[in-house]
């Protein structure tokens, strides 16, 4: 019975994942320059164009993930992409508290989404 349950639970899992990157790549359509300032007061040269770049190629491989297409490469990428981020954006390290907790909840998750992101690479 569990391994009937395998194949449906990995294109779920690819649809959720998948989407989780398209959305929050076309959100960040809509706010170019508070996210792009953030990028610059951390010290990325070009902030709008590296954001640009980097939200264009979150939604292509979240599609490209979702749609089930070239999985452990989309995933792998998005591993890059999701570390690069919390690199640049998620210092909390730096911050008082609540900014702290905040962003260490952020840091939290992106580590499980790493991991989740390392499960489908492996079962594809």
């Amino acid at each position: 019975m569990a391994e009937q349950l395998i194949a449906p639970a990995l294109i779920v899992a690819r649809l959720l994942m998948g989407s989780l990157f398209i959305v929050g790549g076309l959100r960040h359509f809509w706010a170019l320059e508070p996210i792009s300032g953030a990028m610059r007061a951390r010290g990325v040269p070009q902030a709008k164009a590296v954001l640009i770049a980097g939200s264009a190629y979150q939604v292509v491989l979240g599609v490209t993930l979702a749609l089930g297409g070239f999985v452990p490469h989309s995933a792998l990428g998005l591993i890059a992409f999701t570390v690069a981020a919390t690199i640049m954006l998620v210092n909390f390290w730096d911050k008082a508290e609540p900014e702290r907790s905040a962003l260490f909840g952020v840091f939290m998750s992106n580590i499980a989404i790493v991991g989740g992101l390392l499960g489908l690479a492996a079962t594809a």
